[in-house]
């Protein structure tokens, strides 16, 4: 089969193009036809950093870790899946797991779900990391109708779906944002802009809180923006991050009585436990996106295959609104 292979870690430039051989399907496995892939910021971390990140794959590898695709064969023990079913998860990309810049893969079938009957598969494939992410984050932090959800990010990939589940949670969402186009999209998907850029913490807390703060802040901006978190929050209030690898002063957090909830949805496919449960949040996102509750947003700008390097250069630019994706 095709695939885009790194023998070495650094730059976009690292991708090429080569024939390996097409995986065999196992036990508690699928063999999936891959349509579509898409860039998530710890692909290109994986990418540029290599073995100075725990979870990289050994080289020569296959990066990616979202797909859409079809199920082609079927292994011992899999019930739930037939040939021909189109399905969607994240199931590669990291540690001894071939990634999804490739014809096809073989994913764990607990890793997976049904995609929504709704989305093309290239939509689809937009989904699995980011929307396993958010929906982990906030019902992490409690998430309950009629709270004050504040998320930081709310145009990114993490970030845009975390808004619309904190709006079909029932919860009343404001989202912070840098730029007009970034303001309109989160206005467009249903919640209440701020710019950051122009705002103060402290501001936009007295103006839509009364000073008390919000119930919950999901953040996914993370680092120095933690702080800003802590400040938003109210009393005894719950932070979700996506982004927590920052040395930081918790006396805010302790004053505050915070819970703070740190979200790395990799752990099942890293260390093979509770797998099933992504599984599971997946066929929850699915009947979410099918009831017109979630829409994936996808950068206007389309990537083959062979333009793997390209595509995490366009996210890695910051220009991109919504997520990049990869047709294969």
């Amino acid at each position: 089969m095709k695939a885009m292979i790194v023998n070495s870690f650094g730059s976009e430039n690292v991708f090429e193009v080569c024939e390996i051989t097409k995986p065999q399907v196992k036990t508690g496995h699928v063999l999936i036809k891959i349509a579509a892939t898409s860039v998530n910021t710890v692909d290109t971390m994986i990418r540029a950093m290599g073995d100075n990140l725990p979870i990289a794959p050994a080289l020569p590898a296959v990066l990616g870790m979202d797909f859409a695709g079809t199920v082609e064969e079927v292994g011992e023990g899999v019930t739930d899946y037939k040939v021909g079913d189109k399905v969607y998860g994240c199931a590669g990309g990291l540690a001894d797991l071939q990634g999804t810049l490739a014809e096809y893969m073989v994913a764990d079938a607990k890793l997976i779900a049904l995609k929504p009957q709704n989305l093309s598969m290239r939509e689809a494939a937009a989904l699995p990391l980011v929307a396993i992410t958010a929906y982990e984050g906030l019902m992490r932090a409690g998430i309950s109708e009629g709270q004050k959800v504040l998320v930081h990010g709310g145009s990114g990939g993490v970030g845009h779906v975390a808004l619309q589940l904190a709006r079909y949670f029932g919860a009343e969402v404001y989202s912070t944002g840098g730029g007009d186009s970034q303001l309109a999209l989160i206005e467009k998907l249903g919640a209440k802009a701020i710019n950051y850029k122009t705002e103060t913490v402290a501001g936009y807390v007295a103006k839509f809180t009364e000073g008390l703060g919000f119930d919950v802040v999901f953040d996914s901006v993370g680092g120095e923006n933690m702080r800003n978190s802590f400040e938003a929050a109210a009393l005894n209030g719950q932070v979700a991050s996506t982004v927590a690898m920052v040395n930081m002063d918790l006396s805010l957090a302790h004053f505050k009585g915070l819970s703070l909830h740190v979200v790395f949805m990799l752990i099942p496919m890293l260390h093979n436990i509770k797998r099933e449960e992504h599984g599971k949040i997946l066929n929850e996102i699915s009947q979410i996106v099918e009831a017109g509750e979630l829409t994936p947003v996808l950068d206007k700008e389309t990537f083959s295959l062979e333009e793997a390097g390209k595509a995490h250069e366009r996210l890695a630019s910051g220009k991109a609104m919504g997520k990049v994706v990869i047709s294969i």
